[in-house]
């Protein structure tokens, strides 16, 4: 499953900051039973808007995380908070099918 934000740099920062928050809770987070892996993606002709993807193998896993978060990714998030807006887009199940070129395995 998927879990997918937009995020919205604030004049005068960079994402360069924000993804250093990122990886610094993500690394806590990748601890957790069923985290599968985090990824950024900056917009095509905006750097100022990118968007985090939380991969985990069950809604489950994330959930459990959470209700058990480490007090330390709390403080990384609301350290980068002052320059970001972090928009929730959804959460999102494993594709059902993935249709993919004949010669490319993913």
């Amino acid at each position: 499953m998927k879990y997918i934000f937009e995020v919205h740099i604030k004049e005068g920062h960079t994402a360069e900051e924000y993804a250093r928050a990122w990886v610094r809770a993500s690394e806590l987070i990748q601890r957790a039973p069923g985290a599968l892996g985090t990824e950024l993606h900056r917009k095509i002709g905006d750097p100022t808007t990118l968007i985090a993807i939380a991969s985990w193998d069950s809604k489950a896993h994330r959930d459990a995380m959470e209700a058990n978060r480490d007090p330390e990714i709390d403080e990384i998030i609301r350290a980068a908070a002052p320059f970001v807006e972090v928009r929730p887009i959804g959460e999102f199940e494993t594709p059902e099918w993935v249709v993919n070129p004949p010669d490319r395995q993913c």
